[in-house]
């Protein structure tokens, strides 16, 4: 079942060290079959009073492909940039199945 990481950035200290891992964090993704569904762009608040920042889905295979990357020596050597170039909120969801609609 594929299963989604949906990440929030809310605040960015440090611009030049969040364009680095911006920059080298497309290719540990790929490594893990996931890809980019939104990275950026303008967001509109519909309902209710969240304020989003920066909003970024990724889809991946499944949890497990998902954890991996997480887990992965390529990730773990990049994720001190976004740690220290920035603030998010990161959520991991699962997708439909396969079968009846959700």
């Amino acid at each position: 079942m594929r299963c989604y990481l949906i990440v929030d950035v809310v605040d960015i200290r440090d611009a030049d060290k969040y364009a680095e891992y911006v920059r080298r964090v497309p290719a540990a993704v790929a490594a893990f079959g996931g890809r980019y569904l939104v990275r950026g762009g303008k967001t509109e608040v519909l309902s209710g009073d969240w304020r989003p920042g920066r909003m970024v889905i990724v889809e991946f295979p499944s949890r497990d492909a998902l954890q991996s990357w997480f887990k992965s020596g390529e990730y773990r050597a990049m994720v001190h940039l976004r740690e220290e170039a920035a603030s998010a909120n990161a959520v991991v969801i699962e997708g439909c199945g396969e079968g009846p609609p959700c």
